[in-house]
C-alpha cells in the first residue's frame, strides 16, 4: 500500500479510523542563541539519543563532548513514581521536562600518523546501554574510535568532626587520662615492658574523626576503548538486544563487538570488492533488530536495505531479504542515484517495520514484504527543481536522520530552514505536520492537502505550489540551506520530540 501526497500507508497500528493529528507545543530549549550570536563550530550538536526509559537524553557535539539531561517530572505532587501512577491509570497532565545533568569530554582530536589524516573529535553517534547499580552506561563514537562510558553518582566524603577536644581550644588534640610522659621508642612489632591498663569507664575525651557524605557529584569514566577496527569513517553503532554485543559500521564493513572485549571484533559484513574500481555502493547505516539478537539491517548508497541473519554464516555477505524500490521507467537523471542514498534507518519498536530516510523522502518498510515500501512520505518535494543548486553547494549530500513514535503511529524527520515534519503512518491518515525548531513551532504549519486516490501511481508525488519561486518552499516560506535540522529523536513512550538546530536543543510535546 502506498501513501498519498503526505499521508502514509499501513503501519503497525490496529485497524480502525486513524488518530487525529497531534497539536505540538513548545516545551524547552537548551543553549538558545540570542539574535545575531555567532555559533561556534564545536558547539553544533551532531547526535541525539533517548534511553529506553525516556528518563535520560544524551547529545553529542562536534567538539567531542557528550551532554546528559535527566527527566524532572517523573514524580508529582501525589507522591510515587510516574510509572506507578500510570499503572493505576492516574491522570498525569504534565509533559516531559528535562534538566541538565552533566557533561564530559568523550573524544579529543587525533592524528593518524600512518595515513597522515586528522581524526575529528566530532561525535557521530550515541547509544545507551543497559543500566546497572544506578549507573548509566553509553557508547559514543567519532570517525574511528568507539568508547564505553560509565556515568555514576559518587558521594563526596568530608570529615565533619575532628578528634579535637573542645576544652583545649582550637587545635588542641584530645587528651587521655594516661600520663603524657615520654615513652621509649618501640621497633615494629615490639611492645612495652609495662602492660597498658585502660582506666575504668574508658577514655572519655578520645574522639574519632567522623566522615559524612552529604553531597554527590557525577563522575564519567571511560571503561573501554574500541579502536583500530575501521579503515573508513564509522557511520553507525547499534546495541544488540542481548545486552552483551554491539555493531559498528563504516562505508565497507560492519564489525561485531562484545562490550567486555575491546581488543577484538568480528567482521560480519564486508562489501569491499577485490578491485576498488569495481565499488558501486557503500554502507550508510546499520541497526540491530530491537528484539531478535540474530537479525540486523543495513542500508546502502543505492537506496536498498538488506536484512541479514547472523545464524546463516560467520560472514554475512549474503542477505536474507533485500528491500528496494523499483525505478519508474524514464525517471532516471544525473541526481537519481545521489538522492536515492539512504542516510538513516530505524526499526520500529516491535521490529516489524523499518523506517528509512533518503534525501527527498521517508519510506516505511514491512520486513515481511520486500516488494516495496508500504508508505512513502515526501519531505521537501519543492526542492526537486533545485537539485542543481543543492549539488553545487554540497547540500545534496546532507544526511538527515529519522525516527518513529513509540506506538508506531507516526514518523518524523528534519529538513532545511530548521524545520521538521511529522507524518501519520496509519492507513487512511492524512497527518503531515510541518514544525519549526523555535519557541513557536507551528509558525510554518502546512495545510494538510486532501488525500489523493491510493493507487500505485500516487507514489509519483504532485509538486506543491510555490516550488517554482526561487528560495520558497511549498508554503510560500523562504528556505535556507545553511540552517538544517539533521538530528532528532522521539521519546520512547510519549509524544515528545527532541531536535537539534545548530547548538540549540529544542523539545516539543503533544
Amino acid at each position: 500500500m502506498n501513501g498519498g501526497d503526505d499521508g502514509g500507508g499501513a503501519a503497525a497500528a490496529p485497524t480502525g479510523p486513524p488518530p487525529p493529528p497531534l497539536e505540538w507545543k513548545f516545551s524547552q530549549v537548551f543553549g538558545e542563541r540570542t539574535a545575531g550570536e555567532e555559533v561556534q563550530e564545536v558547539d553544533i550538536i551532531s547526535a541525539i539519543e533517548f534511553d529506553k526509559t525516556g528518563d535520560h537524553l544524551a547529545t553529542g557535539d562536534r567538539g567531542g563532548r557528550v551532554v546528559l539531561f535527566e527527566r524532572t517530572d517523573t514524580k508529582d505532587q501525589h507522591g510515587g513514581s510516574r510509572r506507578d501512577l500510570e499503572r493505576m491509570d492516574y491522570p498525569i497532565s504534565r509533559h516531559p521536562e528535562f534538566r541538565y545533568k552533566t557533561e564530559f569530554q568523550s573524544h579529543e582530536p587525533e592524528f593518524d600518523y600512518l595515513k597522515s589524516l586528522e581524526i575529528e573529535e566530532k561525535i557521530n553517534k550515541i547509544r545507551w546501554c543497559q543500566t546497572a547499580n544506578g549507573a548509566l552506561f553509553l557508547l559514543s563514537t567519532n570517525d574511528k574510535t568507539i568508547k564505553f562510558w560509565k556515568v555514576q553518582e559518587k558521594k563526596v566524603k568530608k570529615i565533619s568532626e575532628m578528634n579535637v577536644d573542645p576544652s583545649k581550644g582550637n587545635g588542641g588534640v584530645a587528651s587521655s587520662s594516661i600520663s603524657s610522659a615520654a615513652r621509649p621508642y618501640l621497633a615494629n612489632g615490639g611492645y612495652p615492658d609495662k602492660p597498658y591498663n585502660c582506666p575504668q569507664g574508658g577514655i572519655p575525651s578520645l574522639r574519632l574523626p567522623v566522615v559524612t557524605s552529604h553531597e554527590t557529584s557525577l563522575v564519567a569514566r571511560c571503561r573501554r576503548v574500541y579502536a583500530h577496527a575501521h579503515d573508513y569513517h564509522i557511520n553507525s553503532i547499534s546495541n544488540n538486544s542481548d545486552g552483551e554485543t554491539f555493531i559498528s559500521a563504516d562505508d565497507l564493513r560492519i564489525n561485531l563487538w562484545n562490550l567486555e572485549i575491546s581488543n577484538q571484533s568480528f567482521n560480519i559484513v564486508d562489501v569491499k570488492p577485490a578491485n576498488m574500481e569495481d565499488l558501486t555502493e557503500v554502507i550508510t547505516s546499520a541497526e540491530f533488530h530491537p528484539s531478535h539478537c540474530n537479525m540486523l539491517a543495513y542500508s546502502s548508497s543505492k537506496g536498498s536495505i538488506r536484512l541479514i541473519d547472523l545464524r546463516q554464516s560467520a560472514l554475512c555477505d549474503s542477505h536474507s531479504k533485500l528491500f528496494e524500490e523499483q525505478e519508474a521507467p524514464g525517471s532516471r537523471s544525473f541526481f537519481t542515484e545521489i538522492i536515492a542514498s539512504i542516510s538513516d534507518i530505524k526499526f520500529g519498536k516491535d521490529g516489524r517495520y523499518i523506517l528509512s530516510r533518503d534525501y527527498m523522502t521517508l519510506k516505511l518498510w514491512d520486513i515481511n514484504m520486500d516488494s516495496g515500501p508500504v508508505s512513502t512520505f515526501q519531505v521537501h518535494e519543492y526542492l526537486r527543481p533545485k537539485l542543481c543548486d543543492l549539488y553545487e553547494n554540497d547540500s545534496i549530500f546532507d544526511k538527515f536522520e529519522c525516527c518513529l513514535s513509540g506506538d508506531g503511529l507516526r514518523v518524523a524527520t528534519g529538513s532545511y530552514s530548521n524545520i521538521f515534519r511529522v507524518f501519520g503512518c496509519v492507513a487512511g491518515s492524512t497527518e503531515a505536520t510541518t514544525l519549526e525548531a523555535s519557541k513557536n513551532p507551528m509558525r510554518r504549519q502546512v495545510q494538510t492537502p486532501s488525500r489523493p486516490s491510493r493507487s500505485l501511481s500516487s507514489i509519483t508525488r504532485v509538486v506543491r505550489r510555490g516550488a517554482e519561486s526561487p528560495g520558497v518552499d511549498g508554503n510560500g516560506n523562504s528556505f535556507d540551506f545553511t540552517t538544517k535540522l539533521l538530528h532528532l529523536a522521539w521519546h520512547p513512550t510519549e509524544n515528545s520530540i527532541a531536535c537539534a538546530a545548530a547548538n540549540s536543543l529544542y523539545m516539543y510535546y503533544a
